[in-house]
Order: structure tokens, then sequence, then C-alpha cells
């Protein structure tokens, strides 16, 4: 019987997990420059479990001597939000996964220093279905 109920639960585990997105660039220690458009690169890979993209939401803050802010309180200043559709790229490989890019303006008053930047995702997952909200991060050097 528990080895019937760790089955479930691994399996329910694995299938969230792969429906998770990633931050595929800028990589964490990147530098940008205010004032300036970036690219963020939004990685959602495969899964044999079914799910519908609701949105991403991409945002900005600069961290203090203390550190960052925890996402799940404060994310700054949006630099995106809307729709969510990743696709395999025109050029595929086989380690590519399906990925959205978005072009977006780094905020011209961010303060030098360590910033932390943000993507929010939403999904409805499995047959249900069930809503997936997940924050990733990474840092970036602002000079």
């Amino acid at each position: 019987m528990k080895l019937a109920v760790f089955s479930v639960l691994a399996s329910l585990a694995a299938a969230v997990a792969a429906q998770n997105a990633y931050i595929g660039y800028p990589p964490a220690g990147s530098t940008i420059t205010p004032g300036t458009n970036i690219t963020v690169l939004v990685d959602r890979p495969n899964s044999l479990t079914p799910s519908q993209e609701v949105a991403v939401v991409i945002s900005i803050v600069g961290c203090t001597p203390a550190g960052c802010p925890d996402p799940s309180e404060r994310l700054g200043t949006t630099l995106y939000a809307g729709g969510f559709d990743p696709q395999y790229p025109a050029q595929r490989s086989p380690q590519d996964a399906p990925q959205q890019n978005f072009s977006v303006a780094v905020p011209p008053g961010l303060a030098a220093g360590p910033a932390l930047l943000s993507v929010v995702h939403l999904s409805l997952v499995g047959a249900g279905p069930y809503p997936l909200f997940e924050i990733k991060n990474t840092t970036l050097n602002v000079v």
C-alpha cells in the first residue's frame, strides 16, 4: 500500500515538474543597461500531461545591500504581462524546448547593482484542469 501511495505522489510530482517554465536567457549574472532593450527567453519543455498556457509576467526589481526582495511579495516594474505561446525554434536541435522570446525595455531609472528578473507563469494542467502558478528568477547586474 505504501508503495502505491508513493508511486502516485511521485507521478504527480513528475507531471507538475514537467509543466514548469524556465528562464533560458539572459543567464544569471548577465550585465544589462538601463534604458536599453533586452531579450528574455522563456522555455517550457514538453510533457505528456496536457496543458494550456495562460500567461506570463516578466518583471524586474533592484536589490539592496540586504538582498533582493521576495518575488512572491514584490515583483517590481512589470516589463511584460500577457499571453504565452511557446513554440519550437525554426532551426530546431534535439535539446530545444518550446520557447518564446520577449523583447522588453529595462527601466531607465533602474539603479546600478544587482537586480532580480522574475517570470511569473500560469498554466492549466491536466484534464481537470488545475492551475499551475510559479515564479522563476535570475539575478542580473545593472551598470
